[in-house]
């Protein structure tokens, strides 16, 4: 029995989640579900990120405070998750107590460290909007290959930027010209952890291979030694003499946040006080990263170097499971143009199952994706209805019309049932490894020859041709579907609970049987058209 920390990404409280989110969070929630499947501790956490300039700015478009604006889309999140089937132990948020109380007692630990230390510099600053502002908020031209680019990165040719190192610097809010002022920081030393986040990367070959590349990348452009602390006054106050007023900078607190969480969840879970956290803390564990592909640095970089430079005792990263981009329509998704399909609109229209079922099998696992209505309709039909959901219902809804709903006396198939244990174990592997699309590949590849077989043994014929041959075929068929909902658990855990409990079987990951003689409830259909 493992302990298992797996971390979903923080999504900004500063507007409502949009498809890109889901596509690259929705891994966490498989690799929980099987987790606790197998008979592994779970703790699975993610919140809300509630601090820096994205929520500041948007309070202050509306007239509203940032703690109003940030609880507002936390509150959004948590009922989009919910009813997306998201299986968290913890979701919680970066302006909670138990959050802020222990980013600072971390921070107090970290700045007593070698690799901390403070240094005057310029500050990205907007008269306009009257703030300074965070790297991603400065825009200009690339000082090496002259395209558009970030504060904090060209995207064009990937080099890793300084604000004041860009032509013609502009606030990413209202468009206009800024200053730069100088400004005394804490600093975290990132250039003397460089040996030990190569030796991580090399370490991992697990990993990513989006995430390898852009590490070695990172590592191999120069690594930038990162400000700790910020001139903001909505976030989490330094703890430090003379740095009132100051603020831990977002990135410095938010990646923490999976340490406050599991925190929380261990101390919810258990009953052995810090023993549950040290475990998962400990050379033992293993530990699970999700998110998108801008966040990489993020969880490869900057978590890695601070929890070395605070205490090098603290487990790292490792697997990170960084999906790729996901495009609406052929263009990319922009939030600031609205042109974007939100979750909660998306939730509104369509099963949550059916919803989870098109960005696993089809999202940005490996390579850019693309959402299009036209092909989420035929993956619906014709996939999750037309395969899945159509051998279900045929095969129960056969049994329900001329076996008065009672599961006939049928032979195990042994061909059938070695099969089954395959898929167990090849689908599990696929699972840890990271390859969802490749295990619902494979389950789905199962579910063409159950109704190849259904079609093969015809059991409308065989009904009143050879009675013994056709209660074998649905007795047989009963075990299949008993089986894959639970192969089928943790990437769709609606229609999933429906079936085992008609078929009153439990989602442990081994193989399961119905006994004849069951008599199956009233059935529905699995997916609707």
């Amino acid at each position: 029995m493992r302990n298992i920390l797996i971390g979903g990404a923080w999504p900004y409280a500063n507007g409502s989640l949009h498809i890109g989110h889901i596509a690259g969070l929705l891994p966490g929630d498989v690799l929980a579900r099987y987790h606790r499947a197998v008979g592994d501790h779970v703790y699975f956490v993610s919140g809300s990120d509630c601090h820096g300039t994205p929520v500041a700015i948007r309070a202050k478009q509306e007239g509203r405070t940032p703690q109003e604006i940030s609880d507002f889309y936390h509150e959004e999140f948590v009922d989009c998750f919910h009813r997306l089937g998201f299986s968290f132990d913890v979701y919680t948020k970066t302006s909670s107590d138990e959050h802020k109380k222990f980013v600072q007692e971390f921070h107090k630990k970290l700045y007593e460290s070698e690799y901390v230390y403070e240094k005057e510099s310029p500050q990205a600053y907007c008269e306009s909007c009257d703030t300074f502002l965070a790297d991603r908020f400065v825009l200009g031209k690339c000082p090496k290959c002259g395209k558009d680019a970030r504060g904090d990165q060209c995207d064009f040719c990937g080099m890793v930027l300084e604000p004041e190192t860009l032509v013609q610097p502009v606030c990413a809010v209202c468009g206009r010209n800024i200053s730069f002022r100088k400004s005394r920081h804490l600093y975290l030393a990132v250039t003397k952890l460089q040996k030990e986040l190569e030796e991580l990367v090399n370490d991992h070959p697990q990993w990513r291979k989006n995430a390898i590349a852009f590490t070695n990348r990172y590592i191999g452009e120069g690594l930038r030694d990162r400000a700790l602390t910020r001139d903001l006054a909505w976030g989490i106050q330094v703890p430090k003499d003379g740095y009132e007023g100051k603020t831990i900078y977002i990135w410095a607190e938010n990646v923490l946040g999976y340490l406050s969480a599991s925190r929380l969840a261990c101390k919810t879970a258990a009953k052995e006080g810090n023993t549950a956290y040290e475990k998962l803390w400990g050379k033992d564990a293993k530990h699970y990263y999700v998110h998108g592909k801008d966040n990489i640095p993020f969880h490869t970089i900057i978590l890695p170097s601070l929890l070395l430079a605070h205490d090098k005792k603290w487990h790292l990263p490792d697997q990170i499971v960084s999906s790729e981009y996901l495009t609406l329509e052929g263009r990319k998704i922009s939030t600031s143009q609205n042109y974007a399909i939100w979750v909660k609109d998306l939730l509104d229209k369509y099963e949550a199952d059916s919803i989870r079922y098109f960005f696993l099998a089809n999202g940005p696992e490996k390579k850019d994706a693309d959402f299009s209505w036209r092909e989420y309709v035929k993956s619906h039909n014709g996939e999750l209805l037309g395969a899945y959901g159509n051998f279900v219902n045929r095969s129960l809804a056969f049994i329900t019309k001329y076996y008065n709903g009672v599961i006939p006396q049928g032979a195990d198939n042994p061909v059938m049932n070695g099969q089954i244990d395959e898929l167990f174990v090849t689908v599990g592997k696929q699972i840890e490894g990271g390859a969802f699309k490749d295990a619902l590949d494979t389950i789905f590849g199962f579910i063409r020859k159950a109704n190849k077989f259904f079609d093969t043994q015809q059991p409308w014929i065989t009904r009143t041709a050879n009675a013994a041959l056709c209660a074998n075929t649905l007795y047989q068929c009963v075990q299949i579907i008993a089986n894959l909902a639970v192969l089928l658990y943790p990437f769709l855990p609606f229609s999933s609970a429906k079936v085992c409990n008609w078929l009153s079987v439990d989602s442990h990951w081994q193989r399961c049987s119905v006994p004849a003689g069951y008599r199956l409830p009233e059935i529905e259909v699995c997916f609707k058209e």
